[in-house]
């Protein structure tokens, strides 16, 4: 079976090298971070045993971030290193623990790889963000006593019936995770039907409710407002974009800029992938609207250029600062099947959230939104339209969605001290050892 699932990815980066080849050429992606991706990954204290913490993209990243700290505060002599798949995720986990922690990019799944990277890491116990189990990963684990746990688990609407059609072929990977702490009980069920026993599984929320900031000010918000010259005007922010989604939200707000009553609104876009912010920037041209790059805006101490109609936020980091300044949030990649951006992040700033239907990725964050009227679902730019026009002419209206949706996020924080106890409870020795 060994050999038959390193034949496997043998096959599958062949086939996607072609597309490696494109995004480092064309988007400057992947061009760092080989010899980590091979197993060459230097610890700062490789004698010493750690925890080591695994999560693919900027979601995962910023869900561990409660975790990581009370880690930290629990257990400070315990190292803990950080893994991530994406570049964008690096770059946030670099940003955030680099000081703290050995940061680097997740290994390749196969064998021979695999072998050397936990080798060099020297793991006490491994814990995977949300799901990303690996066979190769989890059988060396196994095979040298190191304990698996998946934190935050879920397994997503669309990924649980692929995952059924290969469940005899995964069910040894899952059977050999230690524990899965899962977000509800639904993802629960999921686990245990492709194969984690059910004694080893748990239920104990989403971590990303504590990464949420509910109360004080954000930090830089009082700079961004001299940066963008934000004064009394109301201000549009459409957050993680995705294709197809700027040119809807640029329609819409052209449409309402042209109502009296909307006249002094204004637009901040920002695009969830950098690689798209050139792209952006012409669609908001070809709009015929003025705008300025956040990106130039950084550099000076204030906007020089009056208060243009558009801002284009293209920088990594700086999105919530921009949601702690808005009237109204649209959440994107949520108008588009992706998934979904988070809108945890506005509803917890007490801001009026919206978002479109495709937010697989946030199911159980979206249902106890929606439930509580903490947030509006919209369908298409027809809606858009109709909710961002009802939530800015009736403050009281916006008001209630806002301070609802901030109050679910705060009835549902506490799943970071529930992960830790059951960790130190199920492998205390692994990691106070």
């Amino acid at each position: 079976m060994r050999y038959a699932i390193d034949f496997l990815y043998i096959l599958a980066i062949a086939a996607y090298s072609p597309v490696i080849l494109y995004r480092r050429l064309a988007h400057k992606r992947y061009r760092g971070g080989w010899g980590q991706r091979l197993g060459d990954i230097r610890r700062r204290t490789p004698q010493q045993p750690c925890i080591w913490i695994h999560a693919v993209s900027v979601g995962e990243v910023n869900a561990a971030r409660t975790l990581i700290d009370a880690l930290h505060r629990q257990h400070p002599n315990m190292p803990v290193a950080v893994s991530a798949t994406t570049d964008t995720g690096l770059a946030r986990a670099k940003a955030i623990y680099q000081s703290d922690c050995d940061v680097f990019y997740f290994p390749f799944d196969l064998s021979c790889v695999m072998s050397r990277a936990i080798t060099n890491i020297n793991p006490a116990i491994i814990c995977l963000m949300e799901l990303e189990v690996w066979p190769n990963l989890a059988r060396f684990a196994a095979d040298r006593q190191i304990p698996v746990a998946v934190v935050n688990g879920r397994i997503s609407d669309g990924s649980f019936p692929k995952y059924l059609k290969i469940r005899r072929l995964i069910r040894p990977m899952f059977s050999r995770v230690g524990l899965v702490l899962a977000q509800t009980p639904e993802y629960a069920e999921r686990f245990i039907a492709l194969g984690c026993p059910a004694e080893r599984v748990q239920v104990t929320g989403s971590l990303k409710y504590d990464t949420a900031q509910i109360d004080g000010e954000v930090p830089g918000t009082a700079r961004l407002v001299e940066q963008i010259n934000l004064g009394k005007e109301r201000l549009w922010v459409l957050g993680g974009t995705g294709p197809g989604e700027e040119a809807i939200g640029l329609e819409v707000f052209r449409g309402l800029r042209q109502q009296p009553a909307f006249e002094d609104l204004r637009l901040a876009i920002v695009p969830r992938k950098p690689e798209r912010f050139d792209e952006v920037a012409a669609l908001i041209e070809q709009a015929g609207l003025e705008f300025v790059r956040y990106s130039e805006l950084k550099k000076m101490d204030s906007c020089t250029g009056g208060k243009p109609t558009v801002i284009l936020g293209d920088t990594m980091g700086d999105l919530k600062k921009f949601y702690a300044l808005a009237t109204v949030v649209f959440v994107g990649r949520t108008l588009t099947p992706m998934g979904g951006s988070d809108m945890m992040e506005p509803a917890a700033l007490g801001k009026c959230t919206l978002f479109g239907p495709h937010t697989f990725n946030f199911k159980q964050t979206v249902d106890a939104l929606l439930s509580g009227g903490g947030a509006i679902e919209i369908k298409n730019a027809e809606e858009l339209l109709t909710a961002v026009q009802k939530c800015l002419s009736d403050a009281d209206y916006a008001g209630r969605i806002a301070d609802a949706g901030r109050d679910i996020i705060r009835r549902n924080q506490g799943a970071t001290q529930k992960s830790l106890d059951a960790l130190f409870h199920n492998f205390s020795v692994a990691v106070t050892g």
